[in-house]
């Protein structure tokens, strides 16, 4: 707020200096006035005519200046909007990317995680996802290991699932799956936050093991 009142201040001091620079709109029609009263021997039709157009020159061009002024109020008003919008804007990114730096950093809150075989579904806090077999495998792999306090290699995923030692098994083939998996959740902040990639470690379920069940 200090900083929009800041803004509004300054486009305010800065109208208020740029119109009592401005030119007075009368300033011709001054100038006009004052030939007439300087020269009144020009008497002659060429003279009187010069004063007259000079005299309706005068008067297009306070018009032209006042309407010039409107222009320039409509501008700063404009602009003051713009501003105040962008700051306003800017304050509500910064904290909504300290509110998701807040819940990556704490991880998404699971009271539940039901994972259902039989039906193919996964409940996340009473939310259904429908899964493929192969993204409920590795996510049955996943809740198995965090019920153990274990962390999975990719190539581990894929030796559990596919039945074969995890030296014979390829690292990309377990990221594969948890791409997979993380895709089927669909949700990119659920899905991220919920199979945490541990560097030069592996992955794993970012909650609480007590709250996993699987039927």
């Amino acid at each position: 707020m200090a900083g929009i009142a800041a803004i509004v201040v300054i486009l305010g001091i800065t109208a208020v200096l740029l119109f009592i620079n401005l030119p007075d709109a009368n300033a011709f029609n001054m100038r006009v006035e004052r030939l007439f009263v300087e020269n009144d021997t020009l008497t002659g039709n060429a003279e009187i005519k010069l004063l007259e157009i000079l005299a309706q020159s005068g008067t297009a061009f306070s018009d032209t200046l006042a309407s010039y002024r409107f222009v320039i109020f409509v501008l700063l008003i404009f602009a003051t909007a713009l501003l105040v919008a962008a700051v306003a804007f800017l304050v509500m990114l910064i904290a909504l990317n300290r509110r998701m730096g807040r819940i990556e950093r704490q991880g998404i809150e699971v009271n539940s995680l039901l994972i259902s075989r039989d039906q193919k579904s996964v409940y996340l806090n009473d939310f259904e996802f429908k899964l493929t077999d192969a993204a409920l495998e590795t996510l049955s792999v996943l809740a198995e290991a965090r019920m153990d306090d274990e962390v999975l290699s990719g190539a581990e995923i894929e030796g559990v699932i596919s039945g074969r030692d995890p030296s014979d098994c390829d690292e990309a083939a377990g990221a594969t799956r948890i791409k997979r998996l993380r895709d089927t959740l669909g949700n990119q902040l659920v899905s991220e936050l919920l199979v945490k990639n541990i560097a030069r470690k592996g992955y794993m379920l970012a909650i609480d093991k007590n709250v996993i069940k699987m039927v």
